[in-house]
């Protein structure tokens, strides 16, 4: 460095480095009588010290308990300012200690510091330092030499009216749990001057910025700020501010650290002005404001490690956003390189649609993205040169429908190998699921390509659900209430029942496939009937379920059943035959949360009525050793009330009113064993084929027709045990399993107790 260069120096460099003016002025001030401590001695004062100005010496060293001093010039020495004790200004040179805890240091009026260190250090702690008309605290090199100034301080408050603090060339401020505030409208919280700042858990304000890094001249322009768990505001301009002039211009590196915010009253949390150079690394913060870039300037901002930035970038020259972090849009924007490394860019909300202007795309992440499709208004990625990576598009998902058939452009590339795609392979729009396609450069929402969007299948499978959970209330006779030949009917009984299942519902052409999970218990009471030899029984039932849905994309069903029934059954001994009629009425609750193609939920719900009846034919055979085989059939059928409703998406349902008829016919083996109590057990095996005859349940969503067809055979396998405790008491247990063309049954289970009285 020449010493032509040190002289080109930011004009308020200039104000600060001639000491030798400045110690004639400090000398001139002195209008009343001054304390000198000469070199190499030590001395204490306290409150019964006169109120006096101090002169330190080198290697001089003066310690305060609670005394009041004056200002103090401080030479290659050492004060120490300890509780109690009130001071104005100090100018501190040559490499002096100046030591702050609990003290209070106020300026005089005409002084421009409050706190000057010339090549020197300060620790302070849990202390003020104010300066009404000027700096509350300096850290700047001694003149024509690299030796800095470095002040750490804690828990302390530094008040400037033009800056709360100042710092040059290989100078540091270091602020632990403090705040620097400037007061005047036009202030800096700090200013560098190609000066460092390190602010941990602190607040930093000015009227005009809360940082404003500039340079101390062409060759010493480098000002760092690191922001860790911090805040710093400019109350009516922007938080941060990069500047160059004619002088020279400024490269700045900022580190925004654990949890730090900025605050700008313009609506900048970043300026860079006069051709200088900015690198911003926001690290697990969140931001919120613009950054703004003035012609010739450079900026460059990485957001990483689940940091997020909400606002406009203009004229930014790189933004990389990685480790699952994310860039909020609020306008249209224009960066020279996007780097996606795993983070997302979102084009603000869903009414707002903005075009975000790129020169070059690499790497890979998400864009979400909105688009109105009945107006063909939408975000729009523009990159205008080459693009490469692998992106993926979220889009909004919608209830409503696509107005028409045209596609809609939502990036255009002017080269390169990126590839982009939905989340998730499609879009949901209303009643269908649309895909992406390539033409050119271009990526458009294709609505040639589409199937039954996520709410579709969601709503399909509510309706569809009806069926199975009313037939897994009522089953058979013998699931229902046991082997009813260990009662001689001629008392009345009680009893009651509670059963478990899953059905899995296979996709149909409109993609509906769902699982289903169903527990819920019955209670009846029945008697015999006085006429019919004591073959009749009559009964009531009543009981509740619920029954899960688990869909597509997260989403889930609930069917909440409440049902009153009567029954009939006639069994004869002689023969062996029998007959169970069953009429059922049930309320259906209905709810379904519908996760979209982007993540975001939809819900509805809605309440039917449903009837249900079967009738069970059989004989039961007596076979040697105590064996029995029971063929049966059965038809049951059931009618579900039309209903209509809506999702909160806007997705229009209706269905109409639909209907199930089950034939069923198998045959049950089992074995009776007396049991030295007088009681018996009855093991036994079940085999039935069941088929659904019904193939036209037609469902209209947003008045697009759908038909939920579940018609098809399916085979049924169970094994049970019927046991007779006593002449009043009975129990049952069954298992089962079904697999069928469209419904598969992977267990079922039901317990049963019955008594006679």
């Amino acid at each position: 460095m020449t010493i032509h260069t040190r002289f080109k120096k930011h004009p308020l460099a200039l104000a600060l480095q001639i000491p030798a003016l400045g110690l004639l002025a400090l000398g001139a001030s002195f209008a009343h009588a001054t304390s000198i401590l000469h070199p190499g001695l030590e001395r204490t004062i306290d409150s019964s010290t006169r109120v006096d100005d101090w002169i330190i010496s080198e290697n001089a060293h003066l310690t305060s308990n609670g005394a009041q001093l004056r200002q103090s010039r401080v030479t290659a020495g050492a004060l120490t300012l300890n509780a109690g004790t009130t001071a104005q200004d100090i100018y501190a040179s040559r490499g002096s200690q100046i030591n702050l805890t609990g003290a209070k240091v106020e300026a005089r009026s005409s002084a421009g510091f409050a706190i000057n260190l010339q090549g020197s250090d300060a620790q302070i702690r849990g202390s003020q330092v104010i300066n009404n008309n000027g700096v509350g605290l300096l850290a700047a090199r001694d003149f024509l030499t690299e030796k800095g100034s470095t002040a750490n301080v804690f828990d302390s408050a530094i008040v400037g009216s033009t800056e709360g603090a100042r710092t040059t060339s290989f100078s540091q401020i270091n602020l632990f749990g403090s705040e620097v505030i400037a007061t005047r409208e036009d202030g800096f919280g700090v200013y560098l001057l190609g000066g460092a700042v390190n602010a941990v858990e602190s607040t930093i304000s000015g009227g005009e910025n809360g940082v404003r890094l500039s340079y101390e001249n062409a060759d010493l322009n480098n000002s760092s700020l690191v922001l860790s768990g911090s805040h710093a505001e400019g109350r009516n301009g922007a938080a941060l501010l990069v500047e160059g002039d004619s002088y020279s211009t400024t490269n700045a590196d900022i580190q925004i650290l654990n949890g730090s915010t900025l605050t700008g009253g313009n609506g900048n949390i970043l300026e860079v002005t006069g051709g200088s150079i900015a690198n911003m690394n926001v690290d697990n913060s969140r931001l919120f404001g613009d950054v703004v870039v003035e012609e010739g300037s450079t900026a460059k901002v990485q957001l990483n490690n689940g940091s997020s930035l909400t606002g406009q970038l203009k004229n930014v020259a790189e933004l990389s956003v990685n480790n699952a972090s994310q860039w909020n849009l609020v306008g249209d924007s224009n960066v020279d390189a996007l780097k996606m490394g795993g983070g997302a860019v979102h084009f603000g909300g869903p009414d707002e649609f903005y075009q975000l202007d790129v020169k070059s795309l690499e790497g890979n992440g998400t864009f979400v993205m909105h688009t109105d499709f009945s107006t063909h208004q939408t975000d729009f990625l523009n990159v205008e040169g080459k693009a490469e990576g692998n992106h993926s598009l979220l889009l909004n998902a919608t209830g409503s429908e696509l107005a028409s058939g045209q596609p809609i452009k939502v990036v255009h590339t002017e080269g390169g190998d990126a590839h982009f795609s939905l989340v998730g392979d499609t879009v949901d729009i209303g009643a269908y699921a649309y895909g992406l396609q390539k033409d050119g450069g271009d990526w458009l929402l294709d609505p040639t390509r589409k199937g039954t969007s996520t709410s579709a299948h969601s709503v399909l499978a509510l309706f569809n659900s009806a069926p199975t959970i009313l037939y897994g209330e009522s089953s058979i006779l013998r699931t229902r209430m046991g082997e009813l030949r260990f009662s001689d009917r001629r008392d009345n009984g009680l009893w009651m029942r509670s059963y478990g299942n899953k059905h899995e519902v296979a996709a149909n052409k409109n993609g509906a496939g769902y699982s289903q999970t169903q527990k819920g218990f019955t209670i009846g009471a029945d008697t015999p009937l006085s006429s019919g030899d004591g073959q009749w029984l009559a009964g009531v039932m009543a009981g509740h379920s619920t029954s899960d849905l688990s869909l597509n994309r997260g989403s889930k069903g609930e069917v909440k059943s409440y049902y009153l029934g009567a029954y009939a059954t006639w069994l004869d001994d002689e023969s062996g035959l029998y007959f169970d009629g069953v009429a059922k009425l049930n309320r259906l609750h209905n709810d379904v949360d519908v996760t979209m193609s982007d993540g975001k939920k939809a819900k509805g719900s809605y309440t039917q009525n449903a009837v249900g009846a079967s009738a069970e034919v059989g004989r039961h055979i007596k076979l040697d050793n105590d064996f029995f085989v029971e063929p049966y059939g059965q038809l049951a059928a059931t009618i579900t009330q039309a209903q209509s409703y809506e999702l909160s998406n806007g997705l229009k349902a209706k269905g109409d009113r639909s209907s199930s008829v089950v034939g069923k016919v198998g045959v049950t083996a089992g074995k009776d064993i007396q049991l030295e109590s007088g009681g018996v057990l009855q093991p036994y095996l079940r085999t039935a084929v069941a088929h659904e005859f019904d193939q036209s349940n037609k469902v209209f969503i947003n008045d697009q027709s759908f038909n939920n067809d579940l018609s098809g055979s399916r085979i049924e396998l169970a094994a049970g045990v019927a046991m007779s405790v006593s002449k009043n008491l009975k129990l049952h247990a069954d298992f089962e399993t079904s697999k069928g063309k469209k419904i598969d049954q992977p267990w079922g289970v039901n317990f049963g107790v019955r008594y006679d009285f």
